[in-house]
């Protein structure tokens, strides 16, 4: 009998997507042994107090930073899914499509904390095998210690899509993002003058 597809699952706005998204999902597809890691960006993001940025520039994004990693598929479903976006509708979309599959649902340890408010989150833990990320500022913070969860290594790397949005908007001409974002992500960004002061 095969074995069942390992399959990770990486939501979030991605607005912009930067270099700790992009070492998270390398670290998931070396330490869980996975056989596909989608990317899930968010469509109407039922948490997020301001508006996203446009889901093209989100999703053009999306590719350009995921570019080189083998085994990663970009899911588009989010952007399409009229009314606010759960993780838990997806995955219960994904399990119809793949009743065989074992999924894994990767997070910051940011969203981790934040866990308990997500939308059906007792039946979520009970559909995936939680995988969290730690940060260096949020490393000591537990959800739910009821709750199992696999903690990925990784680097150091305090970076948030808030913080490198402020840094572009105040960010004299010219200047490159290249540290905080993959570089193609950073080209995206300038040329499409993503972020900046009006």
């Amino acid at each position: 009998m095969s074995q069942a597809r390992r399959i990770g699952l990486f939501g979030g706005a991605f607005d912009p997507p930067h270099q700790a998204h992009v070492a998270l999902a390398r670290a998931a597809l070396a330490q869980l042994k996975l056989d596909e890691l989608r990317i899930i960006p968010t469509g109407q993001a039922w948490h997020k107090s301001r508006a996203l940025s446009p889901a093209a520039d989100r999703l053009a994004m999306v590719k350009l930073a995921f570019a080189d990693l083998a085994g990663v598929l970009i899911d588009e479903r989010e952007l399409h899914r009229g009314g606010a976006s759960y993780t838990i509708d997806t995955v219960l979309a994904l399990r119809a499509e793949q009743a065989q599959a074992e999924f894994f649902l990767l997070m910051g340890a940011d969203q981790w904390a934040a866990f308990p408010a997500w939308h059906r989150w007792q039946e979520l833990a009970s559909l995936v095998h939680l995988c969290v990320a730690r940060r260096p500022d949020l490393a000591a913070v537990s959800s739910d210690g009821a709750l199992a969860v696999t903690w990925l290594d990784l680097p150091p790397m305090a970076l948030s899509a808030t913080r490198i949005r402020g840094q572009v908007a105040a960010a004299p001409a010219g200047a490159s993002w290249a540290d905080l974002v993959p570089a193609a992500v950073a080209r995206y960004i300038s040329d499409h003058r993503l972020y900046a002061q009006p």
